[in-house]
């Protein structure tokens, strides 16, 4: 008979060595630690993630970890701030198969657990590697299933995530990991209903994630136990909330060998990663103005990208989620960054975007992997997909000179220390 997927998981997680780790796995998990790291920088910078890092610092708690902004507090608490100042600006990586932003949720724990713990960095890498392929193989494991379900994939499969990774720095043991995943699980949650409005709750769903997961390998240590079959069981995360089994391959398969790892995907702009290829594909048309013009899109991406509120967006993270803003701006200003958000009422892009005419077509790929295609003036231009961005390039921009500090720190500690020097 065939274990649970969450028995799997827990055998493999508690297993896991830094020894264990190819080389461009361990590399991989340290860019995207920096990369993590530089955005939340730059959202406290903006303070985008001020609500936030106020209530972590009214949690407050034994002065276990730190807030990035250098407060300490309780590693709960530490690693909710951190993880809402990750994603504050929705520059953070994001896993396409699974749609999931897999740092988010697992980089804040790993560094609020692992400083608390005193772990040593190769402890921190290997746990955060753990979570990341945990992460990435339940949102990829029913691909847009979740979101479908009007549920944020990130907010779904980030407690599991968070409590791996958490798990894994307490030296929790094969069945004790069982049950922080099955109690995790149980108190996952995120509504996707943010789309339709100009609040930004999406930014707070890693902050409970890790939060809950956290807590749910607490939980589990000190005895309380979860589910076996909390992933895949007849009641389980995947039948209950995405209406369907897992893809057990997927989930579980290739443990140790397959790495998503290495497949997460560092953002070269700050908005919903389902805009990227058509901002890629826009780039041919920058400097004219197209008295018309159309970009087609996955139909799955339709619904989070292109409803008709998106037209004009009400707020700067709907503009983030609005393909008519993005694909405008691009042409209008030949880049989209940071700034391409703060001022929405520029009757240049809105003129354009009230011109784009979206379509559909079903390219077999998930949303996230389809082409980027955008028609105007008798031109098409195509980008197979969004190629990313560098790693080091967005972080050193966003760490300035701290990036070196950052990126070769030796542990959660270190890597902290840097961190301040960064924002002060």
């Amino acid at each position: 008979m065939t274990a649970p997927a969450a028995v799997t998981l827990a055998g493999w997680v508690a297993g896991l060595t830094h020894d264990d780790l190819p080389g461009p796995v361990a590399e991989a998990a340290r860019d995207h630690l920096a990369d993590a790291v530089g955005c939340a920088v730059a959202g406290i910078r903006r303070a985008a993630a001020d609500p936030a890092l106020t209530v972590a610092r009214g949690l407050g708690g034994p002065p276990e970890a730190r807030l990035f902004t250098g407060e300490r507090l309780s590693a709960v608490a530490a690693a909710f701030g951190n993880a809402v100042a990750v994603h504050a600006l929705d520059f953070d990586d994001t896993h396409a198969g699974g749609l999931v932003h897999a740092s988010a949720v697992t980089v804040p724990v790993a560094l609020a657990v692992g400083e608390q713990t005193g772990a040593r960095g190769s402890e921190m890498i290997t746990a955060l590697v753990a979570g990341l392929e945990v992460v990435c193989r339940l949102g990829a494991a029913a691909p847009h299933a979740f979101h479908a379900r009007g549920l944020h994939a990130t907010a779904i499969c980030g407690p599991v995530a968070a409590a791996v990774t958490a798990g894994k720095l307490l030296g929790l043991d094969a069945a004790t990991l069982t049950s922080a995943i099955g109690i995790a699980a149980s108190g996952a949650s995120g509504l996707l209903e943010f789309l339709h409005s100009p609040a930004a709750t999406k930014q707070l769903h890693p902050g409970t994630a890790v939060a809950n997961g956290i807590m749910a390998a607490r939980l589990a240590a000190a005895g309380a136990s979860g589910p076996a079959g909390a992933l895949d069981g007849a009641y389980g995360l995947f039948r209950a909330l995405a209406g369907r089994d897992p893809d057990a391959g997927v989930l579980t398969g290739g443990l140790g060998e397959r790495w998503e790892t290495t497949r997460i995907e560092i953002k070269p702009y700050p908005a919903c990663r389902l805009t990227h290829a058509s901002i890629d594909a826009a780039g041919e048309f920058t400097g004219s103005a197209p008295a018309a013009l159309t970009v087609t899109l996955h139909p799955d991406a339709v619904p989070i990208v292109a409803g008709p509120e998106k037209r004009r967006p009400r707020s700067a993270y709907e503009a983030k989620f609005s393909v008519y803003w993005c694909v405008a701006a691009m042409i209008v200003d030949g880049w989209v960054d940071l700034d391409t958000f703060t001022d929405l009422d520029r009757p240049d892009v809105l003129g354009l975007a009230a011109r784009i005419t979206v379509l559909t077509a079903d390219p077999g790929v998930v949303a996230a992997d389809a082409p980027g295609i955008v028609e105007a003036d008798g031109r098409v231009s195509r980008v197979e997909r969004s190629t990313g961005g560098g790693a080091h390039t967005k972080a050193a921009a966003n760490l300035g000179p701290g990036f070196r500090s950052v990126r070769e720190a030796t542990g959660p500690v270190a890597l902290l220390d840097a961190v301040e020097g960064c924002l002060t």
